[in-house]
Formats: C-alpha cells, sequence, structure tokens
C-alpha cells in the first residue's frame, strides 16, 4: 500500500534577490513499511522534501498524499492534526524541551493527542525502555549524552504509532557507534512495528543501512534503487 505519492512537486524559495529551485518535478512513490533515505550533497533538496511529506510548507505546484490524503486541499488545521496523529518526526538538533524529564518529552505528544495521563504515563514507560532508556525516565535533556537524546527524539516519534517517521539527518551529531546504534535500533522498529522510516542524509551508514536509496541533485531525483540488506 502506498503511504506517500509526490507527483511533480516544485518548490522554491527566495533568498535575497534570488530564487532557489528547491524541488523539480520530483515524483515519488513509497510503500507502507519503507526503510528508505533521502541522499544528495547540501543544497540537493533532500530536507526541502521531507518537509513537504511532513506538511511542514507548502509546494509550489504538483501533488503530495500521506495515507491518501491530499496535502493542497487541507487547511493548516487539518494539516497540523494529520503532523499530530500520522507524522512522528525526528530532527538533526533533537528539539526536545528542555525543562521537561525524558518521559516528559515522550509524553507531549499524546498530551496534544488528548490521550489519559495514565495511558501517557504507561507508553511513554515501555517505549523508553524499547530504545534502552530504562534508568533514564526522569532525566532532562541537559542530564543525557547526544545518543540518548536522539533516543528519546525517536521514542518521543514513534510513541503514538504513526504511519511515518521522517528523520533529518539523525546521525549528524552522533559518532559512528552511537549513529549505528541508532540505527540498528529504528531497523528493528521498523521490521516489528511496521513503522515507515524516510531519512535525509548525507551519511554513508544511514545510507548502507537503507532497503531503498533515493538520491536527488541540484532539486532533481536522479537515482532511485531497492537494496537487497
Amino acid at each position: 500500500m502506498k503511504i506517500v505519492e509526490c507527483i511533480d512537486v516544485n518548490k522554491a524559495y527566495q533568498q535575497g534577490q534570488v530564487t532557489v529551485q528547491a524541488l523539480k518535478d520530483v515524483s515519488l512513490q513509497i510503500e507502507k513499511g519503507e526503510f528508505l533515505a533521502v541522499a544528495g550533497p547540501s543544497g540537493s533538496g533532500k530536507t526541502t522534501l521531507l518537509n513537504m511529506i511532513g506538511g511542514l510548507d507548502r509546494i509550489d505546484s504538483g501533488r503530495i498524499f500521506v495515507d491518501r490524503e491530499a496535502f493542497e486541499s487541507m487547511s493548516q488545521s487539518q494539516l497540523a492534526n494529520l503532523r499530530l496523529h500520522k507524522i512522528g518526526f525526528v530532527f538533526q538538533a533533537y528539539n526536545l524541551i528542555p525543562v521537561l524529564s525524558a518521559i516528559e518529552n515522550v509524553e507531549y505528544v499524546m498530551l496534544l493527542q488528548g490521550r489519559p495521563a495514565h495511558e501517557r504515563r504507561e507508553k511513554a514507560r515501555a517505549i523508553l525502555d524499547d530504545v534502552g532508556l530504562e534508568e533514564k525516565h526522569n532525566r532532562r535533556p541537559a542530564e543525557l549524552s547526544g545518543g540518548q537524546q536522539q533516543r528519546v527524539a525517536v521514542a518521543r516519534a514513534i510513541v503514538s504509532n504513526p504511519s511515518i517517521v521522517l528523520a533529518d539527518e539523525p546521525t549528524a551529531n552522533l559518532d559512528s557507534k552511537t549513529g549505528q546504534g541508532l540505527l540498528e535500533m529504528m531497523k528493528q522498529m521498523n521490521t516489528e512495528k511496521q513503522i515507515t522510516f524516510i531519512f535525509s542524509t548525507h551519511d554513508r551508514m544511514v545510507m548502507d543501512y537503507a532497503r531503498r536509496l533515493v538520491k536527488l541533485r541540484d532539486g532533481r531525483l536522479v537515482d532511485d534503487q531497492v537494496k537487497n540488506n
């Protein structure tokens, strides 16, 4: 089943007097349960593509469907609701709330969803244990290593069982050993829970872990290969 469909997507940004064409006629279909990396050098359009799929920004032309819902017909509040319930985000800079503990950060999305307190706490505990943070539930972000913070971010992204997790350069601030551990964890969750993971990256290790590798250059899709790993 197609979980994401991009059809002739175009997006341009204004940088001073210059118009930068970030995406040029990008068409892409992603099936449910894929473990996919979008790769390319800086400025290739990979983060822009993730932002479009996540509904964080509007495309200029083309069409995007997520879970069979068309973005162009949605209001801002409808897009926000879709992001809240169907899309998990993992950012390069972790984006954890510094005054909240690990378990409170993970609970936050479920709080916005209106889930009862006992359910939020139970699910947050379980997912933090799943990502190897059994002893860190009550630590604030400043008391955690970079790898531990990114694990909290992954736990927060998947705790409400979204259809898709979008991970923008998730290993960029991690050493190779920590990054490998994070990727192993996400791959296991992809296999066990059938969560669709879409990465943007220029990290060779992420490309190697991905089962499908899509390459962008100057805003255009230039390669799309399914691997045997």
